[in-house]
């Protein structure tokens, strides 16, 4: 099982999902990070085709970058079950299972609308330039919000998928542009370094609205801070891929 860091909550989700159905199934399990560094993600590829894997669980590096990782580990005969993230090739991959994010990105987007009352400045944040879930979920919010003229974007940085960067993003934006009314986040790991950033600066008023349905935010949406995300069944999606190489290996 190899997954960007799991200092990200979704990321964690996924691991622990994976792992816990596959122990379930009778395989032993190797939990890999690759901290979305492309050359990490084709080391640790080497070492589950070094050590004989039946199958790799995978949440990608880049959908450009991974191909040629994935194709290494087909030819070697070990299957890979993509999730979360889609590689930019097909019959390479034995499956890819992601979630509509685009669909997701306007269920969010409606209700930030909603939320805004049609009317304001706002900021986006948004994800890894190469994630193209990043891309997606960003047209997304935009096809929906873009509707409504009334609705003003101020600013619109990267915080790659990060909440420590976010928080720092937030600060620097909520300083150039003090009239924000709400911020929506291309994840929830980065609307928690938002609001965070946010309630620091005495700005309790200002909506954040997420997307992934981690744990996190959830509890920020109980406590009346966050204001709204879009749930994504990482768990859920990962015990798929292992269930899935689990009959194709039998």
């Amino acid at each position: 099982v190899i997954t960007p860091s799991h200092d990200n909550p979704f990321f964690k989700a996924e691991a622990d999902g994976a792992e816990a159905k596959a122990k379930e199934l009778g395989y032993d399990v190797i939990s890999l990070v690759h901290d979305d560094d492309a050359n990490k993600q084709s080391e640790l590829i080497d070492t589950a085709i070094a050590r004989g894997a039946k199958a790799i669980v995978l949440d990608n590096a880049g959908a450009d970058a991974t191909v040629a990782a994935v194709k290494k580990a087909k030819d070697a005969g070990i299957p890979s079950f993509l999730i979360d993230r889609e590689i930019n090739a097909s019959g390479v991959a034995l499956a890819q299972i992601v979630s509509n994010n685009y669909q997701g990105a306007q269920l969010g987007a409606q209700e930030f609308v909603k939320l805004m009352g049609e009317k304001g400045n706002f900021v986006e944040l948004v994800g890894k330039e190469s994630d193209t879930n990043a891309g997606i979920r960003s047209k997304g919010y935009h096809d929906v919000i873009d509707e409504f003229p009334n609705l003003k974007i101020v600013a619109r940085q990267s915080a790659n998928w990060s909440q420590p960067e976010a928080y720092s993003k937030m600060e620097s934006i909520l300083q150039a542009n003090p009239g924000i009314k709400g911020v929506i986040s291309g994840n929830d790991t980065m609307a928690m370094g938002a609001e965070a950033a946010l309630v620091a600066a005495g700005r309790k008023d200002v909506i954040v609205v997420g997307f992934d349905g981690s744990n996190d935010v959830r509890d920020s949406i109980l406590k009346g801070e966050i204001k709204a995300t879009v749930l994504q069944p990482a768990y859920r999606e990962a015990q798929l891929a292992v269930e899935q190489a689990d009959a194709f290996i039998k």
